[in-house]
């Protein structure tokens, strides 16, 4: 089985492709490379250095399978170029989806984003509540989204709102919670919150790459599926750092709303069971800073090495 992957070097796909080759699948790997490439060289590999909004330039033939990963990646990444954004995160998203179904391809699996929500109140967000997103990332999403399913008679669609993904990859993320705090605790042996009573939830990236893997291998189970298995504060976070690293905690305002919970029953029906929790990630990233494997670097932070390297 042969299965296409954009934006496979990102933080996500660099996980998942390993998992993918272990598993017999032979993979197109996708991705303009702004980050770089970390991928494993394979026989069952075939790396593609291209940018999705080349849709027509993309080669479906004897592909079976779209795991599409590629966009622009968070709110403030998003907000630095709208146009290229949305290029890249819904336009692109679109066309290869009608090529997709258009050339017979009968599994698309789409990489949404748990913000779509927006800023909620109920305790209990799930996938039948009102999208309201705020930011050009969590709009191209939802964009993004109502397209794919408007496709479902089509070809397998199925949709997933990951939680804020944490833990380590060989194209490694800085900017996102979890990972930040812990390399703040590392270095410098203080942790700033801003606000820190916004909720998030969060999943391992082991676990959202297993459920990748998961839906590709269960087609019958279509539709949109949040992803998130600990709905916790950013102070909360900050606090489970310091009972593993020795670090003091410095909170200070905020103005960013965005504060919500997912609920991910849904998911849990299907069978699948993640293994990994945050304090995992915390342990992962302590390790392989200790042992010289995880250094901090600008090209770990997405908005910097956007602004000095993509869009300079």
């Amino acid at each position: 089985m042969r299965i296409l992957v954009t934006g496979a070097c990102g933080y996500k796909g660099s996980v998942l492709i390993p998992k993918l080759l272990r598993d017999g699948y032979s993979v197109d790997a996708l991705d303009i490379q702004w980050f770089g490439n970390f991928l494993p060289e394979h026989e069952n590999l075939n790396v593609i250095h291209h940018d999705v909004r080349d849709t027509a330039a993309i080669n479906l033939a004897g592909i079976d399978a779209i795991i599409h990963l590629a966009s622009v990646a968070n709110d403030p990444c998003g907000d630095l170029d709208p146009k290229l954004t949305w290029e890249v995160s819904a336009l692109a998203t679109m066309q290869l989806a009608d090529r997709a179904a258009r050339e017979g391809i009968k599994h698309f699996i789409y990489a949404s984003s748990g913000s779509v929500y927006g800023v909620k109140d109920e305790d209990q967000v799930t996938e039948d509540l009102t999208l309201e997103p705020i930011s050009e990332y969590n709009k191209t999403k939802m964009v993004s989204e109502r397209v794919l399913l408007s496709y479902a008679d089509q070809m397998t669609v199925q949709i997933v709102r990951p939680a804020t993904v944490c833990g380590l990859s060989p194209r490694m993320r800085l900017d996102v919670a979890v990972n930040m705090l812990t390399m703040q605790a590392l270095l410098n042996g203080e942790i700033t919150v801003f606000g820190g009573k916004q909720a998030r939830p969060n999943i391992h990236i082991d676990d959202i790459t297993d459920l990748y893997l998961f839906l590709l291998a269960n087609p019958q189970h279509t539709g949109v599926y949040n992803a998130g298995f600990e709905n916790i504060t950013i102070l909360d976070i900050a606090e489970q750092i310091k009972n593993s690293i020795e670090t003091n905690i410095v909170v200070t305002p905020s103005n960013d709303p965005r504060s919500y919970r997912i609920n991910s029953d849904r998911l849990l029906a299907t069978g699948f069971t993640p293994k990994k929790t945050v304090q995992d990630a915390i342990d992962e990233i302590t390790a392989a800073f200790h042992s010289g494997k995880l250094t901090n670097e600008d090209r770990w932070y997405n908005l910097k090495w956007m602004q000095q390297e993509v869009l300079k």
